[in-house]
């Protein structure tokens, strides 16, 4: 039997909010100096937050300042890309001296994100007993809560008296456990004795007469909500999971559930935009361009039906009518373009990562993938809408309006929220209205002003 190891406390948002803004605010041996000062008494979470607000080359040099121990807590409270984007500068040596320190439990997080190279890499450095447990979780969907169990719990056998489960709750840390699991020879799962039960009773009462009958139990493959749910509506912070055999595997703390909770909104919230929840606020401008580009591409077919559906009246309209047909392309690629922006602004905002600091290089950043998307699908659309209607004046004004909208949608989707923000009004429900109408306005202004200088 092992204790819980202690979980990284993250500090209160309003206090990492200010340390990203007092270090963003600063270069070079500034900020290397204020960075040395935070390590000393910040958390593993703290620190990654920090890293994560940071431009590459910033966050690659304070990288070099954290003490080798404490690296792997960092990197298991990053997202997946800023934690990726540190492993891929590091050595082949450093990096395998950082995987043989991850838990089973690490691993599997790390696991849905790192690629197969790099797993097996870790497995063959993990011991015997480590491995089976990795192999334990993973056949456990990203959706079941058995692939995120705290192995770690307070076990003994259902033939064990109090005095037992006393002298293990004085060994260890009482803040880490509030239950007791009892477990018959073949490790199923008999029942939950709670610690205030224990030291309330006389030492020789045996503890499966302890048992709380109406304790909550979880199957390994249910869905995280619903795991989630099932520990809110207990009056215990942890319950036991169990497997399809009744087979004990581990414990779901309330922390943990919170946190699960709160990353599956979240990578709804992203994915609503086209992204993902593990993307890194300062990703490289190709990779960014690149990923956002296949949600483009999608929101694009959809236009383009819009579109269609209002050309089957061509006939009927005079030679407007091909603006006509082409007007909602113009808006629809500026406002998905820009509710990415304002996507990634609101989850920073939200994790106190986003200051004066590090506004001016994240808008820089996002302008730049703005620009690099805005090309691609100018060219695209500007060869489509040409051939369509076998006139290159419009292929060329719709592409010119498709990159001036994009850019701009970039722009607004940056500053929108940090206007929103400074009026303390709540950008996560009034940003995409405002930004739909700047797209919009804009969009419609330079298509159909240009189209008239070239027309008319």
């Amino acid at each position: 039997m092992t204790q819980t190891a202690a979980e990284p406390e993250l500090q209160p948002q309003a206090e990492v909010g200010q340390v990203v803004q007092q270090l963003t605010l600063l270069e070079g041996e500034a900020q290397a100096e204020v960075f040395g000062e935070i390590l000393e008494e910040a958390e593993p979470g703290t620190i990654a937050l920090l890293l994560e607000s940071l431009p590459l080359d910033e966050r690659y040099e304070r990288w070099d300042q954290i003490a080798f121990a404490v690296r792997p807590a960092v990197l298991s409270l990053m997202r997946a890309e800023p934690r990726m984007s540190l492993l891929r500068q590091m050595s082949v040596e450093e990096v395998d001296l950082l995987l043989a320190q991850l838990s089973a439990e690490e691993m599997i997080e790390w696991s849905d994100y790192l690629p197969d190279s790099f797993i097996d890499r870790a497995l063959a450095q993990m011991g015997e007993r480590q491995r089976k447990r990795y192999e334990l979780y993973d056949q456990y969907s990203e959706n079941e809560i058995g692939r995120y169990t705290e192995h770690q719990a307070l076990v003994l056998s259902n033939k064990s008296r109090v005095e037992q489960a006393q002298r293990f709750f004085r060994r260890i840390d009482l803040d880490c456990c509030e239950n007791l699991y009892l477990v018959d020879e073949d490790n199923h799962y008999q029942g939950t004795v709670s610690r205030y039960e224990i030291f309330r009773q006389d030492p020789q009462t045996p503890l499966i007469s302890l048992i709380e009958p109406d304790s909550r139990v979880l199957s390994a493959d249910s869905s995280l909500i619903e795991a989630a749910e099932a520990i809110e509506h207990s009056s215990d912070i942890e319950l036991p999971v169990v497997d399809e055999e009744g087979t004990l595997i581990g414990r779901l703390t309330l922390r943990t559930a919170t946190a699960l909770v709160r990353e599956h909104y979240e990578a709804r919230l992203m994915a609503s935009a086209g992204m993902d929840e593990s993307d890194d606020l300062f990703a490289p401008i190709v990779k960014g361009a690149r990923r956002r580009a296949i949600w483009l591409g999608i929101n694009l077919l959809t236009a383009f039906l819009a579109s269609a559906t209002i050309g089957l009246f061509e006939d009927v309209l005079a030679k407007v009518v091909a603006l006509a047909v082409l007007m909602p392309i113009v808006a629809s690629m500026g406002g998905i373009a820009g509710s990415q922006s304002l996507t990634l602004m609101i989850r920073g905002m939200a994790m106190g990562q986003i200051s004066i600091g590090n506004l001016f290089s994240l808008m820089k950043n996002e302008l730049g993938i703005g620009a690099l998307n805005g090309i691609l699908w100018a060219i695209l659309i500007g060869l489509v809408a040409g051939l369509w209607f076998d006139d290159n004046l419009i292929g060329m004004t719709i592409a010119v309006a498709i990159l001036v909208n994009m850019l701009v949608a970039a722009l607004a989707g940056v500053a929108v929220p940090m206007i929103l923000q400074k009026f303390n009004q709540d950008a996560a429900l009034s940003g995409s209205v405002i930004l739909t109408t700047v797209t919009d306005v804009v969009g419609f202004f330079t298509f159909l002003g240009l189209a008239t200088l070239l027309y008319l």
